[in-house]
């Protein structure tokens, strides 16, 4: 399987390539900007939750992780609507946030099952 911590880097790199091809004016400023930042942090809490001190710390950074995927769910969503020119890599985008959110909800219920 497909390292979780190279995917999410992926998602972080995959979303900043988007973004530099959409034209930098005030009207799109605001959601691109916000896109990258939380489609970065899904990687970077990702990477700190690895590292968590306890299970309780280890689900709480996962809960940051899922947020963050669902906030880049949410800016690609409004992207798709007022940049249709970029819908295909768009739509790409949000089913591997989709699935990352999927990933990370399962790991969280594991390990309150595992606490």
């Amino acid at each position: 399987m497909y390292d979780l911590k190279e995917r999410t880097k992926k998602f972080a790199i995959d979303v900043w390539s988007l973004c530099s091809n959409i034209p930098k004016n005030r009207e799109f400023d605001a959601y691109v900007r916000q896109l990258i930042r939380c489609s970065s942090s899904v990687g970077a809490n990702y990477r700190a939750a690895r590292r968590a001190k306890s299970n309780a710390d280890f689900i709480n950074k996962l809960k940051i992780v899922e947020e963050e995927a669902d906030e880049s769910m949410y800016f690609l969503e409004l992207l798709q609507i007022v940049y249709p020119k970029e819908k295909s890599k768009i739509k790409e985008l949000h089913t591997e946030a989709n699935e990352l959110v999927a990933i990370i909800v399962s790991s969280i219920n594991r390990a309150r099952k595992n606490n």
